[in-house]
């Protein structure tokens, strides 16, 4: 691990401030206790700050070490003590060496110092400790939490990929049942039923799971669909349209709306004897995107039971990508089912 002071500026900051403060501390207890030169003792002090700092720097490396590497709390605190000492001893005998050189006079001075610089060593070890052991913790709790948002992201786009395999896929069987029947009476009908189908598949495969896209490109392949089973139930099925085109470039996850559509198909069109009317209705403004589709259905023809799994899904999805920001409702009354999406009409 990278020394924390280097990769961050703010704390680097932070540091210098703590020991230029330690120092001016230092430099009023020495004045006020002692009777000597203003200057040496303010030389004296800033000085012994600076070094101690610089060793309070390297301290950061065995620190960690041991910190990843404890055998027992008792032989932690060992290696601490013993680590203080020779950090602390060092200190004392570098501070020794460079004394002379601003005092030659240091002897009376170092005498009278030198129990105040033994608890000053202390003290100062003990604080580098307690920071060090502060930011040793912060950093784990930040990476915790990273592993922690990295993980669930990981569980949020396993559980998109799920949810968007849940897709029915029988449309896509019938479809092909339909291409069969139709190369026999109609080979043209069933030439631009291959296409187009061929187009829907293209759109739903070539998305990635998470991918966001324009909610024109969805009301696209919407289309696509509709006109694959048109070719199945003919005149017996009608769509219209009333879109706010304002509304065409909010970003949707791809293949939101498919179960709609299947389920307006399934549960109107395939229970329905008479025509049925699947209708898109999309609506704008500043702060949200409705979009309903809606169907008749007969409401005397006997129901195709259904998992639910399709509006399940999508429901989900909305939650995992908006949180609360979205939803999805449905209705049923009067012969009309009604299912309306809620997202927000910016990031």
């Amino acid at each position: 691990m990278i020394h924390p002071l280097i990769e961050n500026r703010r704390g680097l900051w932070v540091w210098l401030a703590a020991w230029i403060f330690l120092a001016a501390c230092r430099f009023s207890l020495f004045y006020y206790a002692l009777d000597g030169d203003i200057l040496v003792l303010l030389a004296d002090s800033l000085i012994s700050i600076a070094v101690f700092s610089f060793f309070a720097l390297i301290l950061w490396f065995p620190m960690e070490a041991l910190n990843k590497n404890r055998s027992g709390y008792f032989s932690h605190i060992i290696n601490i003590v013993v680590l203080g000492a020779v950090t602390i001893g060092l200190w004392i005998v570098v501070i020794r060496l460079i004394l002379p050189l601003i005092y030659p006079d240091f002897q009376h001075l170092w005498e009278a110092t030198l129990a105040y610089r033994i608890g000053e060593g202390i003290l100062l070890f003990s604080l580098v400790v307690l920071a060090y052991y502060l930011m040793i913790t912060l950093y784990s709790l930040s990476e915790k939490k990273a592993r922690e948002a990295e993980l669930e992201t990981l569980v949020r786009d396993n559980e998109l990929k799920m949810l968007r395999s849940q897709i029915n896929p029988h449309f896509l069987f019938n479809s092909l049942n339909s291409v069969g029947s139709l190369t026999v009476t109609n080979p043209e009908k069933s030439r631009e039923m291959i296409i187009k189908l061929s187009d829907f598949m293209r759109y739903a495969l070539s998305r990635k799971n998470d991918q966001l896209v324009p909610l024109s490109a969805e009301l696209e392949s919407a289309r696509l669909y509709m006109d694959i089973e048109k070719v199945r139930f003919g005149d017996k099925m009608v769509t219209e349209e009333d879109i706010d085109n304002r509304a065409l470039g909010v970003k949707l996850p791809v293949m939101l709306l498919q179960p709609l559509y299947e389920n307006a198909v399934k549960h109107g069109v395939y229970e329905s004897t008479g025509k049925v009317g699947i209708k898109t209705k999309v609506s704008y403004n500043t702060y949200q995107v409705e979009i309903v589709v809606s169907n008749n259905y007969d409401i005397d023809a006997m129901p195709v039971k259904g998992t639910g799994t399709g509006l399940l899904s999508t429901a989900r999805r909305l939650e995992l990508q908006y949180g609360k920001r979205a939803s999805l409702t449905t209705s049923k009354k009067e012969g009309l089912f009604e299912a309306r999406i809620i997202v927000p009409s910016t990031d």
